[in-house]
């Protein structure tokens, strides 16, 4: 708990020395309660009280008189030793002594292409990843907990597991698809823990990447993904299908990045959409592949591990819910 100084007019009477629940660090920064702390405790001794009767009174009123100049230095020093014992802030303190995560928006390995789909486990998921894998493509998603659905029902769960066998990429978006940037530091905690515990619980895996929902985030976000181990995810091309892009829009956002080759590209995509399933994905594969791009994982187009740590799933119980 913080330190509050209490410089209490009443906290020299002898009959108050513990009437008022004081801190070490009140005590050490009121000087009256220390003067008053010394003599009461000496005048309880039979010596003190034979021999020094008369000066009692006098020793306290000159206490008093010198209190001034002795709060000033004690009140220095209590503020210290209070704040070193017990931080105004621990949380704050806390904050300030981790990193941030790093943040990657694009690939690192020329010639490699990263197709992403965003918001599920969703109704399209299946046809998704199996046109990727008919191209020989290895896509990677960002799932929610509890966004179009939730990740614990027995659809949802039989979704996560096939993209997973199929050989794609499962990372984090978060619970509930909340702006990250709007929560206190534990409310971002506690949205990257409950999607990394269900994908823990169903694939057995804790992933390594999280994109935080609508592109959103901050030092705090960035502060709460390295305490996480986390890197961050966002993207240098955008499909357009979450705004309302038409199949013609999408291929022709796909046509003119193709057209400027870049040497990488992380492409979002959303795999809540018929259209990006049906449509709009097997022209950009057929786009890219046909400019020389391999479709591989976020993680193989970084050269960095997928996951944390890769374990053997759990077994459905009735914690199992959204």
């Amino acid at each position: 708990m913080p330190c509050t100084f209490i410089l209490s007019p009443q906290a020299h009477h002898p009959n108050n020395l513990h009437a008022f629940g004081f801190t070490k660090c009140q005590m050490l920064a009121n000087a009256d309660f220390r003067v008053a702390f010394v003599l009461v405790y000496l005048s309880k001794s039979p010596l003190f009280a034979s021999i020094l009767p008369s000066t009692f009174n006098s020793l306290l009123f000159l206490a008093r008189a010198t209190r001034m100049l002795t709060s000033a230095i004690f009140i220095g020093l209590a503020a210290a030793a209070c704040a070193t014992a017990h931080p105004t802030n621990p949380e704050a303190e806390s904050r300030q002594q981790t990193g941030l995560a790093t943040v990657y928006s694009s690939c690192k390995v020329k010639g490699d292409v990263a197709l992403t789909f965003d918001d599920g486990p969703w109704v399209y998921l299946n046809q998704i990843s199996d046109t990727l894998k008919a191209a020989g493509a290895v896509g990677t998603f960002f799932f929610n907990g509890n966004n179009y659905g939730c990740i614990y029902d027995a659809e949802d769960r039989k979704r996560v597991k096939y993209a997973y066998a199929q050989g794609h990429m499962i990372g984090s978006h978060t619970w509930a698809h909340k702006d990250l940037k709007t929560l206190t530091y534990d409310q971002i905690h506690d949205e990257m823990w409950r999607v990394e515990q269900a994908l823990q619980r169903i694939i057995g895996v804790t992933p390594a990447f999280m994109r935080p929902p609508y592109g959103n985030y901050n030092n705090l976000v960035r502060q709460v993904a390295s305490t996480r181990n986390q890197s961050l995810v966002i993207w240098d091309f955008d499909s357009g299908d979450s705004v309302g892009a038409s199949v013609a829009e999408s291929e022709t956002r796909y046509n003119g990045v193709v057209s400027k080759h870049p040497e990488t590209l992380l492409a979002l995509n959303h795999e809540t959409y018929n259209t990006t399933a049906h449509q709009v994905l097997p022209y950009a594969i057929s786009k890219l592949q046909g400019a020389g791009y391999r479709l591989v994982s976020l993680a193989t187009c970084l050269g960095l591990p997928a996951y944390h740590s890769i374990g053997t799933p759990a077994t459905p119980d009735s914690t199992w819910k959204c």
